[in-house]
């Protein structure tokens, strides 16, 4: 089979709608696009970006995470950008509205927010800096569990936050109704099986290198940042797997590393250049917001030279 084969338009794989996860399996973690002075939000370019992601094979949309710069917009405009996108993507696409804080009422205020706004769940992050125990991590959990009606994924990105949720917390949260969901960026494959064993939640590689090692031990599928620029070829890996070539699923995961470790282990935040990509290609993005700072040129050549390599055709196997 040929490479490209897997990841035409027209190649995706279709499941059963019974067995489909309600959120989906290939979730892009978008970024938020701005005016070009990052003033406002480019609304008509999230619009636009959005249903690109959906027709390239992104079944879901995570706003307002760290790649939508979700610490430096305003709440308004997190709203707005869950209106604007819904829009956009109508039902062909899950919308997940980021509202992690470290500020449990703010939090709350967010996914109340965001359910008003149209989300179809919230992604929920470890309250971060503050380093609460783990008990007073359960509770943030479930104090914003129990404030809306939507869905909520826990977000375990310790190298971040300062704070791992446990293994036993994981337990425990598992039990309530509405916590369903893990976006894993823990780096711990060993915890991750032994919570798959033991819980019905759907566990989402938040790291693009683990796409397929997560997957392929009852993984749910992914949150990915590089799925911003190369949406078909990330769910190509899934589907390849899915249809039982778990060799081209490994090759096509291998493909896509040259541009996940640009994109994501260049000492710069992915938002920085993935945005950077995205304008290369001439996609909606505009600039990031300050603190941050634009990726310069040459990283930018090299991240378009390793997506330009990871879209040709691919010989023969």
């Amino acid at each position: 089979m040929e490479l490209q084969s897997a990841v035409a338009d027209t190649a995706f794989m279709t499941t059963a709608a019974a067995s489909a996860p309600p959120l989906g399996r290939a979730l892009c973690a978008m970024i938020t696009p701005f005016t070009a002075d990052s003033e406002a939000l480019d609304l008509d370019g999230a619009q636009r970006l959005a249903d690109r992601l959906v027709r390239e094979g992104c079944d879901g949309l995570v706003l307002s995470g760290t790649t939508g710069e979700s610490p430096t917009t305003t709440d308004a405009e997190k709203t707005a950008l869950i209106r604007a996108v819904r829009e956009a993507v109508g039902e062909r696409a899950s919308i997940v509205a980021g509202v992690g804080t470290a500020d449990t009422r703010h939090t709350v205020e967010l996914a109340l927010a965001a359910e008003k706004a149209g989300a179809d769940a919230v992604l929920v992050v470890t309250p971060y800096y503050s380093r609460p125990p783990q008990d007073a991590v359960e509770e943030h959990f479930r104090t914003v569990a129990d404030a809306s009606g939507l869905p909520v994924v826990l977000y375990d990105i310790p190298g971040r936050t300062g704070t791992r949720i446990e293994p036993e917390t994981m337990l425990r949260l598992a039990e309530h109704p509405r916590i369903v969901a893990v976006k894993d960026c823990s780096y711990d494959l060993l915890g991750v099986q032994k919570l798959l064993a033991r819980t019905e939640l759907a566990f989402y590689a938040g790291c693009d290198e683990h796409i397929l090692a997560l997957y392929a031990v009852g993984g749910t599928g992914y949150v990915s940042t590089v799925a911003n620029a190369a949406p078909r070829q990330l769910r190509a890996v899934l589907d390849a797997f899915d249809a039982g070539d778990t060799a081209l699923a490994a090759r096509l995961q291998q493909r896509a590393i040259e541009l996940v470790e640009l994109t994501m282990a260049s000492g710069l935040p992915g938002t920085v250049t993935v945005k950077g990509l995205l304008g290369a290609l001439g996609l909606p993005a505009g600039p990031v917001r300050a603190p941050l700072r634009p990726a310069g040129r040459e990283t930018v050549e090299a991240l378009r030279a390793a997506y330009e390599r990871l879209s040709a055709p691919a010989p023969v196997s």
